[in-house]
């Protein structure tokens, strides 16, 4: 056998891995959008974009959007502000540095119906720890109940945030240990101080890391689905953190409406395409500024 087709033989299993696992998965999901389906029974008619069109026309399908933004950009916030402190403070010298810093891990690899149960408690309003530092320390004189309507969300946040932040603590921490110390040196000799030191040095040399991981949680966090759907489920309070996920799933295995669901899960799929080709290119143009 020829010496280049031995390459193409090497390469085939990774190929079909990737045709079988993700384009395959993807192209079906398009070929349902089209079609109105039943989950269970074998009904199946082709209808063209009106899967589409109704979804434009449907109020929960906005609502769905609107909810996801808040929950994706909230928590997505939260963890870089958390996530970079933590690693600026795990980047000095202290004694048991190694023990904080696996201990700063750890959220990260707790399985998520564990977290759920953790923050149920937690968050509870009749005796749960925040409950009871909130009202303990003076600064609020009644706890929110934190699982009402108009709480839930900022809930899913928090609990998103502790869980997720080391993700961006294992990636800003890895690129400051590789930082120049010779630029804080000649950045103290100038005069600067901590935050002008971090906002000069620090900031710029992490920014490559911070866009990588800003695109990654956000497409992780808009499509978030089982930490969501164990805390709130769908219907009653998961009503107020329906995101694009639940509502699909609900339309797809809830309502049946498999061909309805695919249609969204289409739109979910070329709005995160939009949205990470849009950033890699602002990200492009920034680098060549």
């Amino acid at each position: 056998m020829p010496e280049h087709l031995w390459g193409y033989v090497l390469v085939a299993p990774a190929v079909l891995l990737v045709l079988g696992l993700i384009l395959y998965p993807v192209g079906y999901s398009f070929w349902l959008s089209l079609h109105s389906k039943h989950a269970y029974m074998p009904i199946e008619t082709f209808i063209g974009l009106e899967n589409f069109v109704w979804i434009w026309q449907d109020e929960d399908f906005w609502r769905s959007i609107r909810l996801g933004m808040v929950y994706a950009f909230g928590s997505l916030s939260l963890q870089i502000v958390v996530g970079v402190a933590v690693a600026l403070l795990l980047n000095q010298t202290f004694v048991g540095r190694g023990f904080v810093r696996a201990l700063a891990l750890f959220p990260y690899m707790m399985p998520t119906i564990v977290v759920v149960i953790l923050m149920r408690w937690i968050f509870n309003d009749s005796y749960g720890v925040a409950k009871f530092l909130l009202e303990g320390s003076g600064l609020m004189a009644r706890a929110p109940v934190f699982f009402d309507p108009d709480h839930v969300m900022l809930t899913m946040i928090l609990a998103s945030t502790w869980t997720f932040f080391p993700f961006v603590v294992i990636g800003v921490l890895a690129r400051l240990q590789t930082i120049d110390l010779e630029l804080y040196a000649a950045a103290k000799v100038d005069g600067a101080g901590v935050l002008r030191q971090f906002w000069h040095v620090t900031l710029p040399q992490i920014r490559g890391v911070l866009f990588v991981i800003v695109l990654l949680r956000f497409m992780f966090m808009f499509t978030k689905f089982d930490l969501i759907w164990l805390f709130a489920g769908a219907g009653g309070l998961g009503y107020f953190v329906r995101t694009l996920p639940i509502y699909t799933f609900v339309k797809s295995f809830g309502e049946l409406q498999v061909g309805f669901g695919a249609a969204l899960s289409v739109i979910m799929f070329t709005m995160l395409s939009a949205f990470a080709a849009a950033y890699f290119r602002l990200f492009r143009r920034d680098e060549h500024a």
